[in-house]
């Protein structure tokens, strides 16, 4: 098993009975004001109102140019209210952009009870106060079924066990699904049904506000039958969960999304997959790099990308970004020292991304010159340094 946060478990069931709720439509208000018009220039975001042919219209996500009365249906984009009438207010200008979402969430550095001499939560928390994280990882079991480490369950376990011990410190969890090796959900659930299906046992299993699809290595980030697959049934997750945030996390180069990472985002456009966080992890560019900088520019890069896919804003673009490092030495012996990891931080906080997170919480003790190992950063640091620092984000 290699030491880098490059471990993924995903998982699925084969039967979807549990997914198929949709979300209703409302009744029909005759009385009701009409919004102002729709504007197929205009940007829309989850919750804005817009009127078309006599009816009120509410977005379930991001959308432009997507007409209210023809993307209406159960799977699509708007929400028919109605029919209104009366006194319809004065129409947006269009060229004013939207709100952000709000999508923003406390740092939430990975953990992985299976691997690395995992620390007791409440030290961590007490020592950072640090209010989430990020649990590796949700495999596959016996085919299209959820499993922590693709082997023991999801309940009852030692995850499941450290689950509650995060818990009873005052932090939350996001179970993060698939990673770089293992037997992994989305190449193992046929179709995104059944993968939607998968997700959901882990969303009922735990209560949770978010889920982290890690997709990586070439049988899931550059496999584009499985790409889809995941980004469907992401999809059909927002629709049956939509206070559930969505967050991708694939691997970049120093300059922004990859051939494979840049396709992720169009496809998530094209199929309406309405992802809240895309998460880059920038870091074994090949070693030597200036983590920084090189951090920085995958960053900006990825901002554009968004930009040019889906019409946003720098700061909209901003709203749903997020960066992964890897603390102390990468695999490739690339160094993020406290002080740099501190500098991204800052980084990452005045530009208003919304997801802040690192490889891992049990690398996050001193061994200058441990090299790259499961319970050490290979650098000289206090314990906890990095995860003290994410708590400022």
């Amino acid at each position: 098993m290699k030491l880098s946060r490059k471990i993924a478990l995903v998982a699925s069931v084969a039967s979807v009975g549990a997914i198929t709720a949709v979300l209703p439509m409302t009744a029909s208000n005759a009385a009701a004001a009409c919004a102002a018009a729709w504007s197929s220039t205009a940007v829309y975001v989850k919750d804005n109102s817009a009127s078309q042919n006599g009816h009120n219209y509410t977005a379930k996500w991001w959308t432009q140019n997507e007409s209210p009365a023809t993307h209406s249906g159960q799977w699509d984009v708007w929400i028919d209210n109605g029919t209104c009438g009366g006194t319809t207010p004065p129409p947006t200008d269009p060229t004013t952009p939207p709100p952000t979402t709000g999508t923003k969430m406390a740092s939430a550095p990975y953990v992985y009870p299976g691997w690395g001499n995992p620390p007791a939560p409440s030290t961590v928390v007490s020592a950072t106060g640090i209010k989430s994280f990020t649990m590796a990882f949700v495999l596959a079991s016996g085919g299209c079924n959820p499993a922590w480490d693709g082997e023991s369950g999801l309940t009852g376990g030692v995850h499941a066990n450290y689950i509650n011990q995060i818990r009873a410190a005052g932090a939350d969890v996001i179970p993060s699904i698939s990673g770089w090796q293992g037997n992994k959900l989305g190449p193992n659930c046929s179709t995104p049904e059944a993968l939607a299906g998968a997700y959901q046992k882990v969303i009922n299993a735990f209560g949770l506000k978010a889920i982290d699809i890690d997709i990586e290595n070439t049988d899931e980030f550059e496999n584009t039958t499985v790409q889809d697959r995941i980004l469907t049934a992401l999809k059909i997750i927002k629709t049956n969960n939509p206070s559930v945030k969505t967050i991708v996390t694939f691997g970049t180069t120093p300059s922004g999304p990859s051939y494979y990472g840049t396709r992720l985002i169009q496809q998530a456009k094209a199929l309406g997959s309405n992802i809240d966080i895309f998460t880059q992890m920038p870091f074994d560019f090949g070693g030597g790099s200036d983590m920084y900088t090189a951090t920085v520019n995958a960053t900006e890069g990825l901002k554009n990308t968004l930009k040019s896919t889906f019409g946003y804003t720098d700061a909209q673009a901003y709203s749903h970004m997020g960066i992964s490092g890897m603390n102390g030495l990468s695999d490739q012996q690339e160094v993020t020292s406290v002080d740099t990891w501190t500098r991204i931080r800052d980084y990452a906080k005045n530009k208003g991304l919304s997801r802040f997170t690192f490889w891992a919480v049990n690398r996050d003790r001193g061994c200058a010159g441990g090299g790259v190992v499961s319970d050490c950063s290979g650098i000289a640091q206090d314990n906890w340094a990095f995860t003290r620092v994410s708590a400022g984000f």
